[in-house]
């Protein structure tokens, strides 16, 4: 039997796994499905077992499955290390009504949300979350361990590095061919901010328009 799981049973992990529970309820293949969480809340949480990693890791299977619903890209980042370590594939939770048009690649342990669209000619990388009514228009290109929380609005020409983070209801501005709007490395985009310029690595902008946040 396959073992699979939601890495997380906060408000994150329980959002996802309807999603999971309903895409390898579909698949028709034997499977055990529970939250994994270093730090268990109760025994079970909504319907389904809660365990430790190095529980989960004991039981019997044939083949081990895991989505990591931790919002914070860092810890996403380690937990992601220490699945690989022990040989634990990763699948991907996706809506049923996602759309996802032309030439999109999308790397491995994503999450998309309801009403998450993917238009075209897109290049996402891994463990990409996409929260309720997202989009990602045409062109862009969006790194590794990127967080789009609820209503993401990300316009055609943007390009969004390793591990930034887009609050709640934010818009990215379109970029140009050849001169994409940049969200840099680690950056962190504020609930509402309506980005018209580039944001540099590690910075946290906010308003409208967006501009970095000045430290008291």
């Amino acid at each position: 039997m396959k073992q699979v799981a939601i890495f997380g049973a906060s408000g994150c992990g329980r959002g996802v796994m309807p999603l999971a529970r309903d895409q390898w309820a579909a698949s028709g293949e034997p499977h055990s499905l529970v939250f994994v969480d270093d730090h268990p809340p109760a025994a079970e949480c909504n319907g389904h077992p809660v365990m430790t990693y190095t529980e989960w890791l004991a039981q019997p299977a044939t083949s081990r499955h895991i989505n990591i619903a931790i919002a914070n890209s860092a810890v996403r980042q380690k937990l992601v290390e220490r699945c690989i370590a022990d040989g634990v594939q990763f699948f991907e939770v996706r809506a049923a009504n996602t759309v996802q048009l032309d030439d999109v690649q999308l790397g491995e342990g994503a999450i998309l949300c309801p009403f998450v669209t993917l238009t075209s000619n897109i290049r996402i990388g891994k463990h990409f979350h996409a929260n309720l009514y997202s989009y990602v228009e045409h062109d862009c290109v969006i790194g590794d361990y990127v967080t789009f929380a609820p209503g993401v609005k990300c316009n055609g020409n943007v390009v969004v590095e390793d591990h930034a983070y887009i609050g709640t209801g934010a818009v990215l501005k379109q970029g140009q061919p050849g001169r994409p709007l940049v969200i840099g490395r680690g950056a962190v985009v504020g609930m509402g901010a309506v980005v018209t310029k580039s944001v540099p690595p590690g910075v946290t902008v906010v308003g409208n328009p967006a501009k970095p946040l000045l430290k008291p």
